[in-house]
């Protein structure tokens, strides 16, 4: 058990020290301070810290975006249990609040060519989002389970929202897209 704790606040340092200095790199937003923008880094970090030694939820499986303390959990998990327990680790963590849980719950096995088909959409995608002048990628967060396509995260207009969804539709594969994307 020392071991995995060991390894758990290695991998959650090694991740905050990785997106803070990600953050030095980009401008801080309009409205949003550097101290705002390393809170959310570290709520962050705490909640997939909690999500790794929770022996229920597949941390794996499970996306979280973080704007101004509100939580955005994104993904595809096996089964209701695993959605619900992943909200509630989220909820339970100090500092977070409005915690949409957006996973969900797709229980049918994968094969692995089907998941390096979903692997190659989601890479489409977030390359299209790369090149499309209208969206931000990096504010974008892309999961493709079975050709389904989640998107989430917090954006700028709904304009940005729309375009990530239609850039989106647009790759081949794509059957279907679940834009969670919310407008800060």
């Amino acid at each position: 058990m020392y071991k995995r704790n060991a390894v758990m606040t290695g991998i959650a340092a090694t991740y905050l020290l990785l997106a803070s200095t990600a953050m030095a790199a980009e401008p801080v937003e309009k409205n949003r301070t550097a101290g705002q923008t390393t809170d959310d880094t570290a709520l962050l970090s705490k909640i997939k810290s909690a999500l790794v030694n929770d022996e229920q939820v597949k941390a794996r499986q499970v996306n979280v975006e973080v704007y101004q303390g509100q939580v955005q959990l994104l993904g595809f998990v096996d089964s209701a249990e695993q959605k619900a327990a992943a909200g509630r680790i989220a909820s339970n963590i100090a500092g977070a609040r409005n915690v949409k849980n957006n996973l969900e719950v797709q229980a049918s096995d994968r094969t692995a060519g089907q998941a390096i088909d979903d692997g190659m959409i989601t890479s489409k995608v977030k390359a299209a989002l790369i090149g499309d002048s209208r969206t931000k990628a990096h504010q974008i967060d892309v999961d493709t389970r079975e050709g389904v396509v989640q998107l989430g995260g917090f954006v700028d207009s709904a304009a940005a929202k729309s375009a990530a969804a239609e850039v989106a539709q647009k790759i081949d594969g794509v059957r279907t897209v679940q834009n969670r994307l919310e407008v800060r």
